[in-house]
């Protein structure tokens, strides 16, 4: 099954994303601009591989839903969103006020 619905975060709206699969659920937070998500995010092919796309995003891992997706700290950003000041460490729901 797969669920899309807008999420709103301090006035702005995003589409979160939750695709339930075997034995895991895969999870993401969408703006314009970037997106947040769970551990499925391989941010290293996002940096070297894909560079030239100059994505922005975030991972979270240990997470089960939206909603500890919003609050989790990421494990690792890429370098384009860095150049947003977005950081490791920085809860997802602030990450994704700085993809507006």
């Amino acid at each position: 099954m797969i669920d899309l619905s807008p999420i709103e975060i301090n006035g702005h709206t995003f589409l979160a994303v939750s695709v339930l699969l075997p034995k895991t659920t895969l999870l993401a937070v969408s703006s314009d601009k970037g997106y947040i998500m769970c551990g499925a995010l391989d941010v290293g092919l996002l940096n070297e591989k894909l560079k030239d796309r100059k994505i922005i995003a975030g991972r979270a891992v240990g997470v089960r839903t939206i909603e500890q997706l919003l609050e989790a700290p990421l494990e690792s950003v890429t370098l384009e969103a860095e150049e947003l000041g977005i950081y490791k460490g920085m809860i997802g729901r602030d990450a994704l006020l700085r993809m507006i």
